[in-house]
């Protein structure tokens, strides 16, 4: 008697669909690969080095056309522009302290790089970008203008509704920036925004949800 010969059963493959709910509801299967987010390290650089340039260009004109003239009247005497030297902070704070703000500055430059390629908020690359452009314009002066090295007064040119300050201190392009910069870091700060682009407990609630439609 011939034993019979066991034939090989075929499975088709079948193509990967995406899971389905009740209801029709299709989600996309868990396994789906997800884009690496990029670093805005790119664009908090480019951003400081335009402020930076824009900064040192200003100033860089300011003394070569306004030194020893006049203050330029603008807009009917609500800008004018001049040339004033500040040993202190932005908007000539607490003068005289040279040496410990240009520190602070090259501190808050190493912090501000050292944390670039951990940075995938568009917001806070644009913030941090203000604040390191205009800390490196202040820097440039506190390192190469008179009297010496890192005691270099930083150029100011623009004064509020007064030709000489009175009313509001004269300042330049890098505290402008600087100040921006502050502001919106502030506001997304106060949103929740962190540097990676999330919120607090994003991650939490999102896995929660997740968990939930599994139990369904």
């Amino acid at each position: 008697m011939v034993g019979r010969v066991p034939t090989a059963i075929v499975v088709p493959e079948v193509a990967d669909r995406p899971h389905e709910r009740e209801g029709g509801a299709v989600t996309e299967q868990a396994d789906q690969p997800v884009r690496p987010r990029r670093s805005k390290a790119r664009l908090l650089l480019g951003l400081a080095a335009a402020v930076l340039a824009l900064d040192v260009g200003t100033k860089l004109l300011v003394v070569a056309t306004l030194s020893d003239r006049e203050p330029l009247r603008l807009l009917g005497g609500a800008v004018y522009l001049t040339e004033a030297r500040n040993t202190g902070a932005a908007f000539s704070f607490a003068e005289g302290a040279t040496v410990v703000f240009t520190l602070i500055a090259v501190v808050v430059v190493v912090v501000i790089v050292r944390s670039a390629r951990r940075l995938f908020s568009t917001g806070w690359a644009v913030a941090l970008a203000l604040v390191l452009g205009g800390a490196l314009g202040n820097l440039v002066d506190r390192v190469f203008r008179d009297p010496g090295f890192l005691r270099g007064g930083v150029v100011d040119s623009i004064s509020l509704f007064d030709p000489y300050g009175q009313v509001w201190p004269i300042f330049n392009v890098a505290d402008s920036a600087i100040v921006c910069g502050g502001v919106l870091g502030a506001v997304l700060a106060f949103r929740g925004v962190e540097f990676d682009g999330g919120r607090p407990g994003s991650g939490r609630e999102a896995g929660a949800t997740d968990n939930a439609g599994v139990g369904e």
